[in-house]
């Protein structure tokens, strides 16, 4: 192989996996898993936090938000750079920052300090999600790469998860300062890890121009036996210089970028508004806090089994058919919801599938994305898709408590709770449109 012209998609594409592409995929799962936990944390000390200064929901609604608009700051602002400096620089970068800040959020005085440091810590977390899928995504072979990419985003709701079993575990002993501490100590205990065993994308390598002897050896851990006389392509449009935001509405990728954008936006506003506002309308429609909150739970249990599964079948199927069919079945069952007793065990069940089908194409949607944009701009193309999706996010926070307040009944409820992820089909469903049309400019992706 001293000589060889070696395209690395395809050298990828056609050798199995190895033990270290499975390491690779162990590490970002782990930075999603931290990402998850420290997303997650601050509702779980929020009736601590409360409690301990005397703070009014509405007082602290800002530290929530700031949040999350952190994190849409993060994911429009990591791309660009990581499709410039390196998707490992980013990482490393982000994984440091939401650990040294969720530290310095324990030592938080006031709530107006607390947001401030929120919002820091979620331009960080922000910055880390798209980079471990676009990372990722550049060293799987395509046939598993979707199956693989949701398998790595399981790690989001177990981190979530296990914020709620630390908190309950470390509040009664040691306070809510506590769990802020562990969310930042945990992951600073995994960049020592990061930075010696995760590897720079050989594909961002080869469009950057670095040197064979640096993609060899990397590449060489997978498998190859190259040297510094290999030759490394990708083969993939030339890079344009111009930026890389502006490549999104260039043609081909200005339809498809607007479709991947109204789908994850619509996909987040139900599912933040599903997970926001269910216990509150399920307890407003007489049952226990305790139940609302089990069945509220299930949603995530089912997504987190869905993702798996649509991400097998992304790989087996067209890929815009399968996540449009999920979220289609995601809204009809959501609306099929208000119709069930809420004392029905039918209503669990159906939390549960309405789960798998919102929060499988959601994930599924983040595995999909990589692949419609080339080397040189994945990772803006993929932050992009998150950022303008958290304003879902937000939005769907926002406007649920103002929808309740309106006086509707249940089934009516659920109907306008389904009906974003409907225009979700639709939106990704053009997506699939656009693709084919631009087929011959993105076929290499």
């Amino acid at each position: 192989m001293h000589n060889d012209t070696v395209d690395i998609k395809q050298w990828i594409d056609d050798r199995p996996i190895t033990r270290y592409q499975w390491l690779i995929m162990a590490l970002c799962f782990s930075i999603v898993l931290f990402d998850g936990l420290d997303v997650a944390i601050m509702g779980f000390i929020a009736p601590s936090l409360l409690q301990d200064w005397g703070l009014s929901k509405a007082a602290f609604g800002p530290v929530m938000s700031a949040g999350m608009i952190g994190l849409a700051v993060g994911a429009l602002t990591a791309g660009p750079y990581a499709d410039r400096l390196g998707r490992k620089k980013i990482l490393l970068l982000a994984v440091t920052g939401f650990s040294v800040l969720s530290l310095a959020c324990a030592f938080a005085r006031n709530p107006y300090e607390l947001a401030g440091l929120r919002f820091l810590t979620g331009i960080a977390l922000g910055a880390a999600m798209p980079n471990t899928t676009t990372l990722l995504s550049e060293y799987l072979p395509e046939r598993n790469r979707s199956l693989f990419i949701t398998i790595m985003f399981t790690g989001f709701n177990l981190g979530s998860g296990a914020g709620g079993l630390l908190a309950a575990w470390l509040i009664p002993h040691f306070g809510w300062q506590s769990v802020l501490l562990a969310g930042g100590v945990l992951p600073l205990l995994l960049l020592p890890f990061l930075w010696l065993l995760l590897p720079e994308s050989a594909r961002f390598m080869a469009v950057r121009n670095a040197s064979s002897a640096q993609i060899a050896k990397v590449l060489n851990r997978l498998g190859g036996q190259f040297t510094a006389a290999t030759t490394f392509t990708v083969s993939e449009p030339q890079v344009q210089h111009k930026a890389p935001v502006r490549r999104l509405f260039s043609e081909p990728y200005r339809l498809g970028t607007l479709s991947l954008w109204a789908t994850y936006f619509m996909g987040l506003l139900v599912i933040y508004l599903t997970m926001g506002w269910m216990p509150t309308l399920l307890r407003e429609g007489g049952l226990s806090i305790e139940r609302a909150a089990t069945i509220t739970g299930l949603f995530q249990i089912g997504g987190t089994v869905g993702a798996i599964v649509v991400g097998w079948a992304m790989d087996r199927r067209n890929p815009n058919r399968v996540i449009a069919t999920a979220y289609a079945l995601g809204g009809a069952l959501i609306m099929l919801l208000g119709a069930f007793s809420l004392e029905s065990s039918l209503l669990a069940v159906g939390v549960v599938a309405a789960g798998f089908c919102m929060s499988g194409a959601q994930t599924g949607l983040n595995a999909f994305a990589p692949g419609y944009y080339p080397t040189d701009f994945r990772a803006t193309g993929v932050s992009w898709m998150l950022g303008i999706g958290r304003f879902g996010a937000i939005f769907g926070s926002l406007v649920g408590g103002v929808v309740l307040s309106l006086g509707l009944s249940v089934s009516t409820l659920f109907i306008m709770l389904g009906a974003p992820a409907l225009i979700a089909a639709v939106a990704i469903l053009a997506n699939g449109h656009a693709r084919r049309r631009a087929a011959p400019a993105i076929l290499a992706h």
